[in-house]
């Protein structure tokens, strides 16, 4: 199986017609072409390939809150390489409207309550659109202040906003992404499933997603027979994965982000568990990947967008869209992870807003025109804002990946929906 991480530059043209790449993948129609898009906007890559004069006069300022220290460092830091990539990706391309971009980032510390009143600070500066933050917990804190603009644009896939609100998410659903995995699962005849969350926002969120999905109807086969927690603060989890193994499940959703997942795969590996294990795709980083070599699950699962598919997917906006993104990481000494596709798809979309509204357009202006947007292609997949109100991306672009350590790749292993591959 191809991978993402071993992606070399592809010979075939930049453009939208370009043929003789790869071969098909899940959901040709979802992945590769899908709905008929805006005019102005049928490709977010449009706005990255178009070669401007190069930008003058003063930055228009975008304002960027991420947890650059802290626990969540490790995704806030490469967020903010990649906006820093995309940056001058923009700039090399005009800009918007003739103006440079400048990003002003200014870091949460991991932490909800320095959230908000950085958030705070940056509402009385009267700007249109805040990008970030990154946890669940500082996302939640700061939404109630975005009541009337605002927008912000979060880069956890565990918040579900209000339609119509200022809020965006990035990222497919975490309830989407816990039903790929059970379709996946079922799919490989795992059906006694053990759960084990962190007691924080993003294991309380996923606890719900997961014993929904578990619930329809097309899974009533299937069986959670082990539902533990722990505190995220916790050094061990052996009385857990004690309790699990007695269930004698056929697979585990471990779900939490960190360290604490962590602190979760160095209990499966002392205890001797030897089943499945999938978690979030917030785990998808190469300093995790890196720092848990030693004791990681044989057989470990992530669900997430298409952006791992890029060697598998048919030629398309899609496609093209990766293409366009990896590139330019590539010129940024990058590889793509998680965190590095969380913060992409999200500003693109936020720049050519401002491109087609002007730089004087306000808060409300700017949702607007998210908000109505419908076939655009992503590196994540095909945004349609109009079926799925402030993420854009549904359960049709989901996918299940699995760690594969000899390359340093996650592998696509589902099709779409964590159906199977076609």
């Amino acid at each position: 199986m191809c991978s993402i991480a071993r992606w070399r530059p592809s010979r075939c043209p930049t453009a939208i017609s370009s043929t003789g790449c790869w071969p098909m993948t899940p959901s040709r129609r979802r992945l590769g072409g899908g709905h008929a898009a805006l005019a102005a906007t049928a490709v977010l890559v449009f706005a990255l390939t178009a070669h401007g004069a190069p930008p003058a006069g003063a930055p228009y300022e975008l304002n960027v809150i991420l947890p650059l220290t802290g626990g969540a460092a490790f995704l806030g830091q490469t967020e903010w390489r990649t906006l820093q990539v995309l940056e001058r990706l923009e700039n090399t391309r005009g800009g918007i409207q003739g103006r440079p971009i400048h990003l002003a980032v200014q870091d949460d510390q991991s932490s909800p309550q320095l959230g908000v009143q950085l958030a705070g600070q940056v509402l009385a500066k009267k700007v249109p659109v805040i990008l970030g933050s990154t946890l669940v917990a500082i996302c939640r804190a700061m939404a109630p202040l975005m009541k009337d603009g605002p927008v912000m644009y979060c880069f956890s896939p565990g918040i579900h906003p209000d339609e119509g609100s200022y809020v965006f998410t990035a990222g497919v659903s975490t309830h989407d992404l816990a039903q790929a995995s059970i379709t996946f699962f079922r799919a490989k005849g795992w059906t006694r499933l053990a759960v084990l969350t962190s007691t924080d926002a993003t294991g309380q969120d996923a606890e719900e997603g997961i014993l929904a999905a578990a619930a329809l109807p097309q899974n009533q086969g299937v069986q959670v027979v082990a539902r533990e927690h722990f505190n995220p603060q916790d050094v061990t989890v052996a009385a857990q994965i004690a309790r699990i193994g007695a269930a004698q499940p056929q697979a585990l959703i471990a779900w939490s982000t960190g360290a604490p997942i962590g602190t979760v795969f160095k209990g499966i590996a002392q205890s001797g568990l030897a089943i499945p294990v999938l978690t979030t795709d917030g785990n998808m980083t190469y300093p995790q990947m890196q720092q848990y070599a030693s004791f990681i699950p044989d057989e470990l699962y992530f669900p997430t967008s298409t952006w791992p598919a890029y060697q598998t997917l048919p030629p398309g906006r899609v496609k093209l869209a990766q293409k366009v993104f990896l590139d330019a990481l590539q010129a940024g000494n990058m590889k793509p992870d998680r965190a590095a596709t969380l913060a992409w798809d999200g500003p693109v979309l936020v720049v050519d807003a401002l491109r087609h509204l002007g730089l004087d357009a306000g808060a409300g202006q700017i949702r607007d025109y998210i908000a109505r947007l419908r076939g655009v292609a992503g590196i994540n997949g095909i945004y349609d804002f109009k079926t799925s109100p402030q993420r854009g991306l549904t359960l049709r672009d989901a996918i299940v990946t699995r760690w594969n350590p000899s390359t340093q790749a996650w592998d696509p292993v589902s099709g779409s929906g964590g159906g199977p591959m076609k």
